[in-house]
């Protein structure tokens, strides 16, 4: 079996199933035990929504990135270092993107709308996991593109990207590039 179709295969089966396989029942048999069920960040907690529960099970290759603030030690930076993240690595992708806000804006930050999610989906990326919110549903719905966020936003301010493809916590999970990532109205799951 090659990797795309046993990432086909995993689509076969929602992202709790998949959950007890990777970590949740460590004495069973068919548990791989890879993660501790408690005190290990392997899935998505209550704050992350699905926003196209429609579209069914996504799975794809983590790719990373941190957005925030503009800031003058942060400036090296821009969505097509994203993009190009995506393009290089094998596909199908998820980007997983971490928002780093001030609390006072982070709910208001509508980071990643249609002109985004075009360019991603463009080089293979078929869906993004953030701990903030987005915007632009009505526009991203016919694209097929799947969205795990903690809601939606409106509009957005100046923004900048941090870093590309390196170690984040988006919604209670901690994902490294390269990753796999599963993702349905359940939430999302990470294995190596």
């Amino acid at each position: 079996m090659t990797e795309l179709e046993m990432l086909q295969a995993l689509k076969d089966f929602d992202t709790p199933s998949i959950t007890n396989v990777v970590a949740t029942y460590p004495l069973n048999p068919l548990c791989l035990g890879l993660y501790n069920p408690w005190t290990e960040n392997w899935y998505t907690d209550q704050t992350i929504r699905c926003m196209y529960p429609e579209l069914g099970r996504t799975v794809g290759y983590a790719v990373t990135c941190v957005y925030g603030l503009p800031d003058p030690g942060f400036n090296r930076l821009t969505f097509m270092d994203v993009i190009d993240a995506l393009d290089a690595s094998p596909k199908p992708t998820i980007l997983v993107l971490q928002q780093k806000f001030p609390p006072e804006i982070a709910g208001k930050v509508g980071l990643s709308g249609g002109n985004m999610t075009s360019a991603m989906k463009a080089v293979g990326c078929l869906g993004v996991v953030s701990n903030g919110p987005s915007r632009d549903l009505d526009e991203i719905r016919p694209m097929k593109f799947q969205y795990m966020l903690t809601g939606v936003s409106a509009g957005h301010g100046a923004m900048a990207v941090y870093a590309v493809n390196v170690p984040v916590s988006v919604g209670g999970m901690d994902v490294c590039p390269g990753e796999i990532v599963h993702m349905d109205e359940d939430g999302a799951v990470k294995f190596p």
